[in-house]
């Protein structure tokens, strides 16, 4: 059958790959010049299955009240005066409930155990590249009190299959060296070996040449005006393209893989799904020169930002910015992560020229992803995988395949 993929990013272009695979016709549309250009553009680079954790765990609503009044918080809720996120933030409340959180976990692991298995099984077919690596995620601490409860997060993510191991801090800095800058500061780690990192927006532009390869059609420059309706199904999406051409597109199937968009898109036709944008930012350095670069991805767990080595560069994100549709780029949260990450790494990169980016990620308030048919019976979401579409994308977009073609997805997850 012939599907209209809504969206460009690391899910849309996965789940046009897989649509592909499994015999389809393929139209992938998105407005920017190019794949990957918005939330895949400059992100952390991790493939982090081992931080399956949610936002909304029991202790986050206080967390969240401490850090209100901080512009450099790294969980920074921006109070508006709109029903979207006020209805947004009564179900993060909800699900921090402690059933729910550990529901939301399973849900998140299950997933993200499957994409990984995609990703590397793709790999293996195609030998994309993508400034990847296989060493593994090191999450490492300078509170104790932190240290313990991540014991106890490690403890219960073993439950669902995630090998998280607690290191000491002379253990952390065997496995990445240039911890030793802050060795007296280090109350221990836990190193998921198992992870992986690599540079989404490659992974996204290779792929989509390659689907575009396969016979994929995919058009840039084309902005989703509407999406029509008809009877209970999709009847056509309306883009104009940059030339200022427009056009109705049609299928028998649409998904809708638009990230923090998808709730405006849908809620023109009367769908109303919990995503909410929640910004983040990150760091782009040159490592070219500098010798005392992490060589291991790292999560900094109290201030929570990443570190990432791509190639000759190191990629520091972070934080989570609840403000609207705002790509404001603030100075404050973007310097923040640059002065982070000198203070740990001195002389690791050029710390004088960072490149700096802000994008929107789709945030549900269990951070589990919306995938499968909605209430049009011809259309399907892919979408609100948050801060782990990176991790979760190839599997999205494969299971996505696997529900369009009428069959049920080889994992343990609640599909809509």
């Amino acid at each position: 059958m012939r599907v209209l993929v809504l969206g460009a990013g690391v899910i849309g272009v996965s789940s046009a790959w897989y649509l592909k695979q499994c015999g389809h016709e393929v139209v992938v549309v998105d407005r920017q010049p190019g794949a990957g250009l918005e939330t895949s553009f400059a992100n952390g680079g991790q493939i982090s299955v081992s931080q399956s954790e949610p936002w909304a765990a029991p202790g986050a609503p206080f967390k969240v009240l401490k850090w209100l009044m901080r512009d450099d918080a790294p969980l920074l809720f921006r109070p508006r005066l709109e029903w979207h996120q006020m209805s947004w933030g009564m179900r993060f409340l909800v699900e921090c409930l402690p059933w729910r959180f550990e529901r939301n976990i399973r849900e998140m692991v299950n997933l993200g155990l499957y994409s990984r298995q995609a990703l590397q099984e793709l790999r293996r077919d195609t030998g994309i590249e993508y400034d990847h690596l296989t060493r593994g995620i090191l999450q490492f601490y300078v509170d104790k009190g932190d240290f313990e409860a991540a014991q106890k997060s490690s403890e219960l993510l073993r439950q669902y299959g995630i090998e998280r191991s607690v290191k000491s801090a002379e253990e952390a800095i065997a496995i990445e060296p240039a911890l030793a800058n802050i060795r007296d500061k280090l109350a221990g780690a836990t190193y998921a070996e198992t992870d992986e990192s690599g540079d989404a927006k490659l992974f996204t532009e290779h792929l989509a040449a390659l689907t575009q390869a396969a016979g994929v059609d995919i058009r840039y420059g084309a902005n989703i005006e509407a999406i029509e309706t008809d009877k209970g199904k999709i009847s056509g999406v309306r883009v104009r393209y940059s030339t200022g051409h427009t056009e109705t597109l049609f299928a028998d199937t649409y998904v809708c893989a638009a990230g923090s968009y998808s709730y405006l898109l849908l809620k023109q036709i009367g769908i109303t799904i919990p995503v909410y944008p929640a910004k983040g930012y990150s760091a782009t350095l040159s490592t070219a020169g500098f010798s005392g670069a992490p060589s291991v991805s790292l999560t900094d767990e109290a201030m929570k930002i990443v570190f990432t080595r791509l190639g000759d560069r190191l990629r520091i994100a972070g934080t989570a910015e609840l403000d609207g549709y705002s790509t404001h780029l603030s100075m404050v949260r973007t310097e923040a992560l640059v002065k982070r990450a000198r203070e740990l790494f001195p002389g690791a990169a050029d710390y004088d020229n960072p490149v700096y980016w802000t994008g929107l990620r789709p945030a549900t308030p269990s951070n589990v992803p919306l995938i499968g048919r909605s209430k049009y019976s011809n259309l399907f979401l892919n979408t609100g995988h948050g801060t782990l579409g990176w991790t979760e994308g190839p599997g999205s977009g494969k299971a996505l395949a696997e529900i369009v073609s009428g069959r049920k997805p080889d994992v343990d997850f609640h599909f809509l």
